[in-house]
């Protein structure tokens, strides 16, 4: 049976949690939130989601013979053609056994040579500026800057592009990317492992890569740079599921999901995820296992739109089905929608409670109320911080609640 949720008293709860300069807090953005960055209607969105760009790329490659090839491959191997990440984990797969011959009609010239025109097309789609400083990455990182922490916070991000980076340079805060060095940064697993970092630099973890860095053999080794210019014609190293355990020790990547897990387990720690669909099964696997490990950690996934979305009149689905099945069998993962939320494994509507504090208007205001639709004439409550943008006005509310002594 569904139950219900008090709204006010969660949003509460979260803004004391995100309050704290002494516990460890974290961020996981994903590939919605640039989505939530406004433009003028011709120029939205600034960089487009997973979809829309393996939509660009098909577009741009129809002409291209081998990518047509490798397209119809892939779906005799019954993989998603509308992934461009499904598209380069079969690619990179057929690479590897490509050596002496071709494999499945390509060969492994062209093999790699398709590799470097979709990574080039990615590259110039999303090497974009935020537009101004009133971004919702510009009011995370003001909120970021608006306590002196006792304990860093932590942004993991599986988005390639360069955004983050951006809003932080833009408002001169210092971060760790886990590179160091100024002609040519190199990957310090050390100082990340050790944690040898001052505390008030902000940790930001890209977890599939970025378009600033680029795979170099250097005396028969394989080695990662990371660069303040952006080489179109470089060996890109973004989404790197296709991996070998022993390659990705040697890469950043096994390093970075290491990381997500250590920060999961620390006493108490709060993750908050946005612009993530729970379609990467590795990643599920870690986060869950990690909570698993800690039962006083607290993972709380932000999701665009109702629980559930129409297929026609009478019919409806689940939006985010495997963000859900996970989130009914873990205490600690928290899913909240526009409508509907899963707190502690129950599932429940958000509902305004008679004895909820009216008072609060920096809580009110993120509590929207209607008449639903059908017959009942009930009142319908949303929360609607599964909007990076709203959930960016919330962390813009609590400086200002901090500020004013509440």
């Amino acid at each position: 049976m569904e139950g219900v949720h008090d709204p006010v008293r969660h949003l509460k709860y979260l803004r004391q949690s995100l309050s704290q300069d002494n516990e460890s807090i974290g961020f996981f953005l994903s590939a919605g939130c640039p989505l939530s960055v406004s433009m003028p209607t011709d120029e939205w969105p600034l960089i487009p989601d997973v979809a829309n760009l393996t939509r660009f790329i098909n577009d741009h490659l129809t002409g291209d013979a081998h990518y047509q090839v490798l397209l119809a491959e892939l779906v005799k191997a019954e993989r998603n053609s509308e992934n461009i990440e499904d598209i380069l984990s079969f690619l990179r797969s057929l690479s590897a056994v490509s050596k002496g011959g071709d494999v499945r009609g390509l060969s492994e010239e062209s093999l790699l040579e398709l590799e470097r025109k979709i990574c080039k097309i990615i590259v110039k789609k999303i090497d974009v500026l935020l537009p101004n400083q009133d971004t919702p990455y510009h009011q995370l990182c003001k909120w970021i800057r608006s306590i002196d922490r006792k304990t860093p916070v932590e942004i993991f991000t599986t988005n390639y592009d360069l955004l983050m980076e951006q809003s932080l340079e833009d408002l001169e805060i210092e971060y760790f990317d886990g590179f160091v060095g100024a002609r040519r940064s190199f990957f310090d697993l050390r100082a990340l492992e050790d944690n040898l970092i001052p505390i008030h630099w902000t940790r930001l973890w890209k977890i599939h890569g970025s378009i600033n860095w680029y795979k170099v053999d250097a005396a028969n080794q394989k080695k990662v740079y990371r660069s303040s210019e952006i080489k179109e014609d470089a060996s890109h190293l973004i989404y790197p599921s296709h991996l070998k355990y022993e390659e990705s020790r040697k890469m950043p990547y096994l390093a970075l999901i290491d990381q997500l897990n250590r920060f999961i387990r620390k006493k108490s720690s709060l993750l908050i995820m946005s612009g993530y669909s729970f379609n990467d099964g590795h990643l599920n696997d870690a986060i869950v296992n990690a909570l698993k490990a800690n039962p006083t950690a607290m993972v709380l996934a932000l999701m665009y739109g109702d629980f559930e979305e129409s297929l026609s009149a009478t019919e409806q689905k689940e939006r985010y089905p495997e963000a859900y099945r996970l989130a009914k069998n873990q205490h600690n993962l928290n899913v909240w929608t526009f409508n509907k939320a899963i707190i502690g494994t129950n599932i429940g509507r958000w509902a305004l409670f008679p004895e909820s504090d009216d008072s609060d208007v920096d809580i009110k205001a993120f509590v929207t109320s209607s008449t639903s639709g059908d017959e009942s004439g009930r009142t319908v409550s949303s929360v609607k911080l599964g909007d990076f943008s709203v959930f960016t006005s919330f962390l813009k509310r609590i400086i200002g609640s901090a500020q004013g002594g509440s």
